[in-house]
């Protein structure tokens, strides 16, 4: 099937539908500016129509047997492995990411459909103890109710996919709002697996829209009980704060400033290659790419040599051909704004080590070094090809660049003594942090989330669980109970 041709609807209670909306999104290939699709937004009407449709389907689907559910689990990962070729196409053309970055996220996104089969079955009822003579505690662990996923641009299929499968595999149900840079893999081309896995009609709903038509109609419905938000700090900000006005849970993972630590014992060689990878990754469009790579006095010069010399390597272009291992910016803004950025650092003071091109939306890497202590660039994440090498004397003044960020989601700390990584790493203010290895990493049972502002909550296995159940207690009185009044 053709996905942008096929799948550019609203997706409500089990129905392709036209937006009610006043405008179009325009779905561009970011790479040759090709229109992959256009889609009419949904309006608030159809904000309302999505989340009751969902309401309705999830008080029978609660009620499933959980074996039932897995099943519809088992034939969408089914689904995937056989269009996986499709699905990779798909994420080239519109996320612009080359083959090799497409391939990762459906091997990683079938690795969490695999979890999701297996957290159907993971609620467990537990019996406590009471103080009261006759008293029988019964605590059961029940779905939310309806979840309100917002998935960003960066790994659309991937990122959806990790709330969206465990969520519904959980007794939930979904309303899905999809990044407007990515409305197919992050959001039609869900709906459409689903469908085809047997999925109730009402249980997903896909909502092609933005702020500009709804408001925060997404936010404040009064239907969704958790919120599973990824993309910036600064809209995250904004989603916490509705949804705390209006009582309900999020999840939120947000931007990143990670520091990839290279001490002095370090194998550089391999810190080298872990580097390129954590910043250039996607075009460094990742929240947990390394912003700041922090190098030992020791191996500074070494480093520098041998990271500029593999960074200068690189080749931009064309995702689409297997040798390009940059591609382009998810959009013009991105790019103008990101080269800005790199301008104003230089005019500051920094030294361009290296100076990548724009044009269009290619921006070729850039490496800088010796930026003053004031540089706008220290406490901020940038979504690009841009690294940022910085020198520091001993483990304590490493500990202290690292943690001077309002951020703190990812990292890694490289030295030839894994118990002294280890240590180091433990004083790093981030939720995850990897010894001898890149900053870019999400298994599905390993808490995956961030502290600052990066983020609340956490996903993946048993937290997934925790994100999308609630407790409820049934208490029990055999025999009778004395009341004081």
């Amino acid at each position: 099937m053709s996905f942008f041709a096929d799948l550019a609807y609203q997706f409500i209670d089990g129905e392709w539908r036209a937006g009610s909306g006043s405008w179009d999104i325009i779905d561009f290939n970011p790479y040759d500016q090709e229109k992959l699709a256009s889609i009419t937004v949904a309006g608030v009407d159809q904000v309302d129509a999505a989340y009751r449709a969902a309401e309705r389907a999830q008080r029978d689907w609660a009620r499933r047997n959980p074996y039932e559910r897995r099943q519809v689990t088992e034939r969408l990962l089914r689904l995937i492995e056989e269009r996986e070729e499709e699905i990779t196409e798909a994420l080239v053309l519109e996320l612009g990411g080359t083959r090799a970055k497409a391939q990762y996220e459906v091997r990683l996104a079938k690795e969490f459909v695999r979890e999701a089969i297996q957290l159907a079955l993971r609620p467990q009822g537990r019996i406590l103890p009471s103080p009261v003579d006759g008293k029988e505690n019964r605590v059961y662990t029940l779905p939310a109710g309806v979840i309100g996923v917002i998935s960003p641009f960066n790994f659309p299929f991937l990122i959806s996919m990790k709330s969206v499968a465990p969520a519904l595999a959980l007794g939930n149900a979904v309303v899905i709002k999809p990044n407007q840079n990515t409305p197919i893999t992050g959001g039609g081309l869900i709906a459409k697996l689903f469908q085809d896995a047997g999925l109730p009609a009402g249980l997903l709903n896909v909502l092609i829209t933005d702020i500009a038509e709804i408001g925060d109609a997404l936010i404040e419905h009064p239907v969704p009980r958790v919120i599973s938000f990824a993309g910036s700090d600064k809209v995250g900000r904004h989603v916490a704060a509705v949804s705390a006005g209006h009582f309900k849970r999020v999840v939120l993972e947000l931007s990143g400033n990670s520091a990839l630590i290279v001490l002095d014992d370090a194998d550089v060689d391999y810190a080298v290659d872990a580097a390129v990878f954590s910043r250039f990754v996607y075009q460094g469009q990742v929240c947990m790419a390394a912003n700041r790579v922090l190098l030992d006095r020791a191996v500074e010069a070494e480093f520098t040599e041998k990271f500029v010399a593999r960074v200068a390597a690189l080749r931009t272009g064309d995702p689409r051909d297997p040798r390009t291992q940059i591609g382009p910016l998810i959009n013009t803004f991105q790019a103008e704004a990101l080269t800005g950025l790199v301008d104003r650092a230089i005019a500051d003071g920094a030294t361009a080590l290296l100076r990548g091109r724009t044009e269009g939306n290619l921006v070729e890497p850039s490496v800088l070094a010796g930026l003053p202590a004031d540089s706008v660039l220290h406490g901020q994440e940038l979504f690009g090809p841009v690294a940022m090498l910085m020198p520091f004397d001993g483990e304590e003044e490493a500990v202290r660049i690292a943690n001077d960020s309002p951020y703190g989601l990812s990292g890694a700390v490289h030295t030839a003594d894994l118990e002294r990584g280890v240590r180091i790493a433990r004083r790093i203010e981030t939720g995850m942090i990897h010894v001898n290895d890149g900053t870019v990493h999400d298994e599905p049972q390993v808490a995956f989330g961030g502290e600052k502002f990066s983020g609340v909550g956490r996903l993946n296995g048993e937290s997934t669980v925790e994100a999308f159940t609630t407790q409820k207690w049934v208490s029990i009185q055999h025999g009778r109970s004395p009341f004081p009044l």
